[in-house]
């Protein structure tokens, strides 16, 4: 079947649903139209992957890019540009921005900001609120929505929904998987007072295991209750990961890397405040027992929670400072280097990033490097030595907790709906990011 393409791939390790072969990818029209031996074929652009690992585009399901709101601290564009210098195809933006991304306005606003303007393809969360419950069944089937967020601990104001009766209320208005902060707010204003000013190793006790345990177990209850699909965002605590998994068919799991890389005490003795996030990175207890749901396969993706502040922000005394750190850049660098580690495989790797977003989220034609789904790649080089940087972060932030770290394995491209994108840490391409589409919201 080969012929004219618009773009082959040629030479690289394909890692897909077919395992790792050397193969030519063809591309045609935005889409992979055929994978093999295209040695016959001829295009327009011609790409060597010699060398190189061909993977389906990388999937981050989990950022706060600020806009609108907060501009001075990250935007669409700018969030997103750290997103494909990062080797990131495609991402879900979160709905704490201000105003929230509670109202169908809301919603179609950040379409519209976003659209041509952000690098990469995009969707965004609505924010459930006490006021918004009985539209959510509508609001998550619009354009560019990928589903309803609950911040049921860690936010303020209107996005704050806290008790049992309202997050059931928000489970019962909707069908498609509803993602959840769970850490539970009643424990942590109970605990507030032990926030020792000055002090960010009191974070992790403030927001403790109970904290988190807690709030999940409450989650799953409602969850088998109502009958509604959830997905528990950012696990950071060993004892929540069995619990999960009697539970695996109505709860997704999300880890990041930053509780899979980093511990406590010594990350917050050496970084201070620019450790802090939410839930906290704890011990390397609970990094030993975050790592084992991977192992089990208890994790169903990985996302950045990409989350941030300006340095003046982060330099005010604890607990002044606010919690979050930038991640979508550096997430694929620092997993790769855990898969050079014996860490985790790169099929594993393939199957937190691609194959588990498109299989928990329904997305249409992405998460999959095969014929008829859209051309979105990433391109990495697992021999690359390297050092994170803060002078590479593209964040408007310019900071990163793991400024100089060294790590092997690299992007070295990032290809979305057929078009190079970033190559060797370059833009090639103008700007022509656009909404993901679903399967449930497909005909919408």
């Amino acid at each position: 079947m080969s012929g004219l393409f618009d773009l082959i791939i040629k030479g690289g390790t394909v890692v897909n649903h077919d395992g790792r072969m050397r193969a030519d990818v063809g591309v045609r029209a935005g889409k992979i139209a055929e994978i093999g031996d295209l040695g016959s074929a001829s295009a327009g652009e011609v790409i060597d992957a010699s060398g190189l690992h061909v993977l389906p585009g990388v999937i981050d399901t989990q950022v706060h890019f600020r806009e609108p709101g907060a501009d001075a601290k990250e935007d669409l564009e700018t969030g997103s540009r750290a997103a494909v210098l990062g080797g990131v195809t495609a991402v879900f933006e979160m709905p704490n921005t201000k105003p929230t991304t509670s109202t169908a306005a809301a919603l179609a606003d950040k379409v519209t900001r976003g659209t041509h303007r952000m690098h990469c393809d995009f969707a965004f969360y609505v924010g459930a609120t006490n006021d918004n419950i009985d539209q959510l069944a509508t609001l998550e089937m619009l354009p560019g929505a990928c589903g309803v967020k609950v911040f049921m601990g860690a936010s303020t104001g209107s996005l704050l929904v806290a008790d049992d009766e309202s997050v059931e209320a928000v489970m019962r208005n909707g069908r498609r998987r509803m993602a959840i902060h769970s850490e539970d707010e009643f424990r942590m204003r109970e605990r507030a007072h032990l926030a020792e000013d000055g002090n960010v190793l009191t974070h992790p006790i403030v927001r403790d295991v109970e904290t988190a345990v807690r709030c999940t177990k409450r989650v799953l209850k409602l969850a088998r209750l109502t009958g509604r699909q959830v997905h528990v965002l950012h696990i950071s605590t060993a004892e929540e990961m069995p619990l999960l998994a009697q539970h695996k068919d109505i709860a997704s799991v999300e880890v990041l890397p930053q509780h899979l890389t980093l511990a406590g005490p010594e990350v917050y003795e050496r970084l201070g405040t620019y450790a802090q996030q939410n839930p906290p990175i704890r011990d390397a207890a609970a990094r030993t027992g975050i790592w084992w749901g991977v192992e089990q396969g208890i994790v169903d993706v990985l996302g950045s929670d990409h989350a941030p502040h300006l340095k003046h922000e982060k330099d005010q005394p604890y607990p002044k400072s606010p919690s979050g750190m930038p991640g979508v850049q550096t997430m694929v660098p620092i997993m790769l280097d855990h898969v050079n580690a014996g860490r985790l495989s790169l099929e594993r790797f393939v199957d937190l990033t691609s194959h588990g977003p498109l299989r928990l989220f329904n997305i249409a034609g992405k998460g999959r490097l095969a014929v008829g789904y859209d051309a979105d790649i990433t391109i990495v080089d697992l021999k690359a030595k390297r050092t994170i940087t803060n002078d590479w972060i593209a964040s408007k932030c310019a900071w990163t907790a793991f400024d100089g770290v060294d790590v092997t394995g690299w992007p070295i491209g990032t290809i979305i709906r057929g078009k190079r994108v970033m190559w060797e840490d370059q833009l090639v391409t103008p700007a022509t990011g656009e909404t993901i589409r679903f399967q449930e919201t497909i005909n919408q």
